[in-house]
């Protein structure tokens, strides 16, 4: 039996202009839902995206994969369940799960991959203190 990793959650309501003229979400909406979940998950553990950018760190996305199981909806409560998957010296990477808040009804699984670049984009390493902040994290 595998470890629960800590999840974070946030919730929010499908806007209007993230769907298409059926009210249906377009599909590049989830990725967008995901930096949400990603971005929360951080500022939870004290790790902020603007103070990574303060200190001249940038996280970028090097690899993305959703699958999609349903369609949601206009003005539907969704919540977007983030895990950390794994820390290395230059990247993270997380999974999530974006579901009806109210029914648990899955509408996509997901995982992203980041580097960690400095200011000309060149990769470097997570500085130590935010590694092991996020080491915790993992069984």
């Amino acid at each position: 039996m595998t470890p629960e990793r800590p999840m974070h959650a946030v919730e929010f309501r499908v806007r209007y202009p993230e769907t298409d003229q059926m009210g249906v979400v377009y599909h590049a909406n989830y990725l967008h839902w995901c930096d949400i979940g990603r971005t929360e998950y951080l500022r939870e553990r004290g790790a902020t995206y603007a103070d990574l950018e303060k200190n001249g760190m940038l996280l970028a996305v090097a690899a993305a994969s959703l699958r999609y199981h349903a369609s949601a909806r206009y003005d539907q409560l969704i919540r977007v369940e983030t895990t950390l998957r794994d820390v290395r010296s230059r990247a993270l990477t997380f999974d999530y799960e974006i579901v009806d808040a109210a029914t648990g009804t899955r509408f996509v699984s997901a995982d992203t991959t980041l580097v960690s670049l400095d200011a000309a984009g060149r990769p470097v390493q997570l500085p130590l203190e935010i590694r092991e902040l996020l080491r915790r994290d993992l069984p």
